[in-house]
């Protein structure tokens, strides 16, 4: 039985789409995709391209939109090939490799949140020491611990899971996520629950820790700074950022809670799980990058240098800021 499963894959639970409602999903699906690749890549050609944003802070935000497109990537294609082919079966590796990436995002997202964070708080808090401490070799380190922490605790993760032994092929979600996967299990997951909750709660902890200590450093210093000026600016960013921080953090925690809860709706479920992986790809390379003036300057540059018309880079650019004031309000 578990042999004929492993071969025939897994079920999802679907979107629950009419079929007058396929087309017009997939088109959006594809728009909202499309938008995400050419944010997040022209936002990362820029920072890569121009020695000029060869910063502290630009290095660090650069892994922002690689991480959303690892998201992203692990969710849209396979939601468009749903909605394609009105197929819910996917094959069991894929069904695990999304998972992974999906977890890879989630743990990265907070990681580098964190860690731009503590840049913001050095050269705002410790501006005479930034260029001493932000060493290209710490920022390095930093950058390599964020990444293998992922991959190590995601790692870990998937290993306890596939060395269980699966009775059932139906996910009731939408995609892939370690949570779904042990629901196919058949044997005693007490180790898995325990590990997921436990990282969980250090990232979380890391997370929230860093982030609400260096703002709340960052706000009294800007209190306390009799420059109106930079203490507006600084204020600005730091909002902006606590607030995109925050949408995620409620996004995530709602995903989690509500694989605790059992009288939650599936759509609901369902919409949670996927706002994660739509909403803060969509939104960070506009709040991160194009919100900020030496990256918007080199985007136009970048756009033009394509031969992009100059009527398109600015209905974009109009288009962004709409987005920004819609975020905002």
């Amino acid at each position: 039985m578990v042999e004929d499963l492993r071969h025939s894959g897994t079920m999802l639970s679907g979107y629950n789409i009419s079929y007058e409602g396929v087309f017009p999903a997939f088109l959006f699906a594809t728009l909202n995709y499309m938008i995400i690749l050419f944010c997040n890549l022209t936002l990362i050609l820029t920072i890569v391209m121009n020695k000029s944003l060869h910063q502290p802070m630009h290095l660090f935000l650069v892994n922002l939109p690689i991480n959303d497109l690892i998201g992203s990537s692990a969710l849209f294609p396979q939601l468009l090939k749903e909605l394609l082919t009105n197929s819910r079966r996917m094959q069991l590796s894929t069904c695990i490799a999304q998972a992974f990436f999906i977890h890879i995002y989630a743990a990265g997202t907070v990681f580098i949140l964190s860690a731009m964070a503590y840049d913001r708080y050095i050269a705002i808090c410790h501006p005479l020491r930034y260029n001493t401490v932000m060493t290209n070799a710490h920022i390095m380190k930093i950058i390599t611990l964020v990444w293998s922490s992922c991959v190590v605790l995601i790692a870990v993760l998937f290993i306890l899971l596939l060395r269980l032994r699966r009775c059932r092929s139906e996910i009731t979600h939408s995609y892939c996520d370690n949570p779904s996967l042990l629901t196919l299990v058949c044997e005693d997951t007490t180790i898995n629950n325990i590990y997921g909750l436990f990282i969980s709660a250090l990232s979380q902890i890391i997370a929230n820790g860093t982030v609400l200590y260096t703002y709340l450093r960052i706000l009294i210093a800007c209190f306390r700074s009799k420059q109106s000026d930079t203490k507006a600016k600084a204020l600005q960013t730091c909002a902006t950022h606590l607030l995109v921080f925050l949408l995620l953090e409620c996004l995530g925690l709602f995903t989690i809670i509500s694989y605790r809860i059992n009288n939650i709706p599936p759509h609901i479920r369902r919409f949670l799980g996927v706002s994660t992986l739509v909403f803060p790809p969509t939104l960070n390379p506009i709040i991160y990058g194009l919100k900020t003036k030496e990256i918007r300057e080199k985007v136009m540059t970048l756009l033009a240098k394509f031969k992009v018309p100059r009527k398109v880079i600015k209905e974009k650019m109009k288009s962004f800021k709409r987005a920004k004031d819609i975020f905002h309000q």
